[in-house]
Parts: C-alpha cells; sequence; structure tokens
C-alpha cells in the first residue's frame, strides 16, 4: 500500500512557482504564519463538493479552524454556489475560490489535500471514491451509500489509498453520547439487556407536479447514477430526497445511521455486527417520497446486548435507551437521563472512576484535521463507518424481506440465502455512471 498522501509533496510545484515569482514589497502576517497565524503552506486546503444546506454548514465548521482553508466548491446548483461563495468571502475578505460543477475536476486538482463530501445520498459513493484514489483525505457525510456494495467499495478504496477518513456521525465527538457509552461500558447499569433506538419516520406527501427546470441547476446531473425522473423542486429539498428511494433509503438511514452508531459504540460492537435480523415496517400508499414510513427491527448479536431499532412513537422515544439489569441510562442531542441522577454524577469520567475509557474528541472536524496531521485514526473511520452503517443497510433489507435474515458479521454475507444477497448489492447506475474502478 502506498503512503498517505503527503501536504508537502502535493504544494511542492506550487511552492516553486511561488519561489520564482517576484516579492511583493509588503507580506502580511498571516501569510508569513506570524503573530499566531497559520501561514499557507501549513495549512490544509479543503475542496466542498455539495454545498447544499449540510455543505455549507459542515463548510462553516471546518472555516473555524486557522489550518484550513476552502478553496475549492462543487455543486451543480449555482445558486448554492452563490451562497457558499458569499460565505468564504466574508470570512476571507473576498478571496478568490476555485468552483466547479464537476466534482471529477475538483478531485483533479492537485492543491486539494482534502474534501468534504456532503451530497445527497444517491451521489456518496461514485464521488468518494474518486476522491479518495486521487489521495485526498475525506470527510465524508453520512449515510455511507444506497447499498452496502457501495459502501464496501469506498473502505476498500480508503484501505488501498491510506488516506484519512472521517464519517459525519458528529455524535461521537459530543461529550453526552461519549457519557453515556462509557457508563454502559464500565458495567453502571448492571449486565446490558437491551437497546433501544427510536429515530423520525418517514413521510407521506402528494406526487410532486413536473416542473420545469431551472437554469441555475443541472439537473441530469443533479440525477447522476439514479433513475431518471421529472424535474420538482420539492425534489432538491432534504427533507424530501431523503424520502425518495430512487435518492435514499429514508429515516432508517438518514436519521438512523446517527443513533445505531452510538448503540454500537455503547454495546462495545464497532467491530462486528449482528448475526440475524427481523423486523416489519409500513410505506406510503402513494406519493412521491415512497421510503419506509414506520418500523420496527430487531439485531441478535452472538456476544453483546439485542438492539430493536424503531420509528419513534409511545413504545420507542427518540435517542439511544440502554437498559441493564441494574438500571437504564438514555441519551439525545442536548440530552442524557438515566434510572438513577447518581449515575450522572461523573461527565468527564475522571481517573480511576471508570477504567473503561473511549476515545475523545470534542470536534469532529476538529478530530479530522488532527487525524491528518498525526496520520491516524479518527473517531469515526472508515472500519467503524461501514459496521455502524451496515445495520442501517440490514434492516431495509430485512423490511423488504419480510422474514428472519441470518447474518455472518466476519465474511459480511448472508452465506447460502441468494434472496437476500442480492440486496446487497449496488443499483444499476443510470447512462455511463460506475463506480470507480480500485486497480
Amino acid at each position: 500500500m502506498k503512503k498517505a498522501p503527503s501536504l508537502l509533496t502535493r504544494r511542492s510545484l506550487l511552492t516553486g512557482v511561488v519561489a520564482s515569482a517576484t516579492a511583493p514589497l509588503f507580506v502580511p502576517s498571516r501569510v508569513l504564519g506570524l503573530g499566531g497565524a497559520v501561514s499557507p503552506s501549513n495549512q490544509i486546503s479543503l475542496g466542498v463538493i455539495g454545498v447544499g444546506r449540510q455543505g455549507q454548514v459542515d463548510m462553516q465548521a471546518f472555516m473555524n479552524h486557522d489550518d484550513v482553508r476552502v478553496t475549492a466548491l462543487c455543486d451543480v446548483n449555482e445558486r448554492n454556489l452563490a451562497a457558499a461563495r458569499g460565505i468564504l468571502a466574508q470570512k476571507y475578505g473576498g478571496a478568490h475560490v476555485r468552483s466547479f460543477a464537476d466534482f471529477r475536476e475538483l478531485n483533479l486538482d492537485i492543491s486539494v489535500d482534502a474534501v468534504l463530501m456532503a451530497l445527497p445520498v444517491h451521489w456518496h459513493s461514485i464521488p468518494s471514491t474518486d476522491a479518495i484514489l486521487k489521495g485526498k483525505h475525506i470527510y465524508h457525510e453520512k449515510p455511507m451509500a444506497l447499498s452496502f456494495a457501495e459502501s464496501r467499495h469506498v473502505r476498500e478504496a480508503v484501505r488501498r489509498s491510506r488516506v484519512t477518513f472521517q464519517f459525519g456521525t458528529q455524535q461521537r465527538s459530543d461529550l453526552k453520547f461519549r457519557w453515556a457509552c462509557e457508563l454502559v461500558r464500565n458495567g453502571r447499569i448492571g449486565k446490558l439487556q437491551e437497546i433501544q433506538v427510536g429515530v423520525e419516520g418517514g413521510i407521506q406527501t402528494e406526487v410532486f407536479p413536473v416542473q420545469k427546470i431551472p437554469t441555475h441547476i443541472q439537473w441530469d446531473q443533479w440525477m447522476g447514477p439514479a433513475p431518471e425522473s421529472h424535474f420538482s423542486s420539492k425534489k432538491l429539498d432534504r427533507r424530501y430526497h431523503e424520502n425518495i428511494t430512487d435518492f435514499s433509503l429514508g429515516m432508517i438511514s438518514c436519521w438512523g445511521i446517527h443513533h445505531l452508531d452510538i448503540a454500537q459504540w455503547g454495546n462495545g460492537t464497532d467491530e462486528t455486527g449482528p448475526v440475524s435480523v427481523e423486523g416489519q415496517g409500513t410505506y406510503p400508499a402513494s406519493g412521491t417520497c415512497n421510503a419506509v414510513q414506520t418500523w420496527k427491527v430487531r439485531y441478535e448479536y452472538a456476544n453483546a446486548a439485542p438492539i430493536t431499532f424503531a420509528s419513534e412513537g409511545e413504545e420507542i422515544t427518540h435517542g439511544i435507551k440502554f437498559i441493564g439489569d441494574a438500571g437504564w441510562i438514555q441519551v439525545k442531542r442536548g440530552k442524557i437521563w438515566a434510572s438513577d441522577e447518581k449515575l450522572l454524577l461523573d461527565p468527564q469520567n475522571k481517573e480511576g472512576v471508570m477504567p473503561v475509557k473511549l476515545p475523545v474528541s470534542t470536534d469532529h472536524t476538529r478530530n479530522f484535521l488532527d487525524a491528518i496531521k498525526s496520520r491516524s485514526t479518527p473517531i469515526c473511520g472508515v472500519e467503524t463507518a461501514v459496521r455502524s452503517d451496515t445495520l442501517c443497510q440490514l434492516a431495509s433489507i430485512a423490511l423488504r424481506n419480510r422474514r428472519k435474515l441470518a447474518w455472518d458479521p466476519v465474511s459480511e454475507s448472508f452465506g447460502t440465502d441468494t434472496k437476500a444477497a442480492r440486496l446487497l448489492e449496488a443499483r444499476p447506475f443510470r447512462g455511463d455512471w460506475k463506480l470507480p474502478a480500485l486497480s
């Protein structure tokens, strides 16, 4: 395997160009790295692929760090690009940033060290693999992809390229989620009996009417590998396209990955998975949004607690609830509570109090940048990401099969169950789109 790309190696050509130029009479201190500023030669150059709502949020999180600079943007929606350029101009004082409509052009830019990929789900695997194989470190928004085969493909690309991969499950960088998992892993609620995971369910809508494609968006490129469909402005809205099966698995994946990832962390199963999965679900009877609306899925593990995963309701509420034989702990964004409030007296897990200490990250983007520099694995690297994301894939497949499925977490397969195995494969891609070859 080749070594992870070096920032200095990638910039050697640019350094030569600068050295041959006529020196300016005045060089700002920020350029030289004086006064605590980070000089450009020590900054990580970040390209952003997908600058819609989530992409802009992530981009601004990176812009809080002085040792990274956003230098390139990519989106097929010119209004998204204009909004992102405005954010950068306000931050950087109107500095030039390269803009692309084709992710392949951005990925070919050797001055870009890392990419933030924040596209709709049906676009996750192809641009990411392309970036990784070109030596870019990647912050990969969740979920992994539309299929398990695509997720495995991205993972293999990371293994071969040895770049830094951070999954966008930012709850691992939140004190309350780590605190809950440490309490569970240290036996504070006794022997773990079950984990309940509840997330927002799907939606039902009308059939979106056909609309004229506006000039500011390249609709054919937006659809990309997905089946061809008519344009509707609502399809550009994350709330809707994440509930359309041409573009996503639905909330079972887009919301589920966040809390299932924490369930895996608290269960101590980051390196493995369940041995069986079964469940039932309901789907919209009509309308454009056709992803699963309500569901209840059960995962059994060989040497860990079972997980019940459902669309939130009276029985299972939003968040992750760890149930032990001596109490329970529940956590969601912004809140942690327990059967006994005394369990929550030590959020920082001081030395000697709880011997099992999980990796600490207080900022997901900072953790990614530090991992690039130290050439270490971030808080949610690709191996962990695929294991957690697999639970979403298994849930979707179990609902479609309507029967209990045996899963082998070692070979990551359904064994001889060919009917279920077919649903692990990537869907046919439209037109000439395909996953970049790994060879």
